[in-house]
This record gives structure tokens, sequence and C-alpha cells, in this order.
């Protein structure tokens, strides 16, 4: 996947270098929201970037009222907003990353790292579960978004 990527920065490179910067910005945000929407369909999917489903969760006793349904949620469901998921592009760069204090949640997940799930708790690994990452698709997005921008 990286060479993937080296690959189509050094073919857009020459053709970016080109642009005005205020085409090039332009350009580098809508690439931007395209790949935010592409990562909050996946992660809405329960899917890593390679196409594999999300580790389920460890069964929870859930406490409340005897004869009580408490339906499960699906994992990272309010993730997805624009509001922690952020996008950004300017003329060197496009960003695509979570925001505020979802970013150690995500974190925690992506990498599988040791965190405690509530206040006063002990701490438990959580297993990896990649929120953020490259699939074919994106690069084909970014790839298709580049070629209808600089095409007439």
């Amino acid at each position: 996947m990286a060479n993937d990527l080296d690959a189509l920065e050094d073919w857009a490179g020459v053709l970016l270098s080109k642009l005005e910067p205020a085409a090039r910005n332009k350009l580098t945000r809508s690439l931007a929201q395209k790949l935010r929407r592409s990562h909050q369909q996946r992660v809405k999917q329960q899917r890593n970037p390679d196409g594999s489903t999300y580790a389920v969760r460890k069964p929870r006793k859930w406490r409340g009222k005897e004869g009580r349904i408490k339906r499960q949620v699906q994992m990272f469901q309010k993730l997805t907003r624009a509001s922690y998921l952020k996008a950004k592009g300017d003329g060197q760069s496009i960003t695509v990353g979570f925001a505020g204090r979802v970013e150690r949640i995500a974190r925690v997940h992506q990498y599988g790292l040791r965190d405690s799930p509530e206040a006063n708790t002990p701490q438990v690994r959580y297993k990896q579960r990649q929120l953020l990452g490259f699939t074919a698709s994106d690069l084909e997005i970014i790839r298709d978004g580049l070629l209808v921008h600089l095409t007439p």
C-alpha cells in the first residue's frame, strides 16, 4: 500500500506543482472531503482498511431494570460524525483524522493500546480496530479526483 501511495505521489507531484495555489487548495479540500466520506462509510460498516471486520466487542453485563432489554449499539457510531472526523486540505497536504476528546479513543482502538473504559476502573487492552487507513478504493478516489480536476 505504501508503494502505491508513493507512486501516486510521484505521478501527481509534478502535475500539482504546476497548479495555482488557489486551485491546489480547492482540489485538496475536495479530496479530503471525499476521503472523509469513504472513511465514514467504512467505519459504519465496521471494516478495517484491508476489508476484514472489526474484532467483536467483549460481552458486557448490562445493569438496569429487571426485564429491560438494552440493545447493543454499533461501535464508533458517533465517531463518524463530521464534528469528530475532520478533513482538512491545504495546498501542501490532505489530512483526515479525529479531533477533540474522541482522538484518544480512536488512538487506543487504532493501535490496540491499554486504557480504562470508565473512571476508576482497571485498564484493559483493547483489540486493534483500524479506524483510519488507506484502501484501494481511497487511492482510486484520489487518482480520479486528480484526473477530473486536471483534465479540461
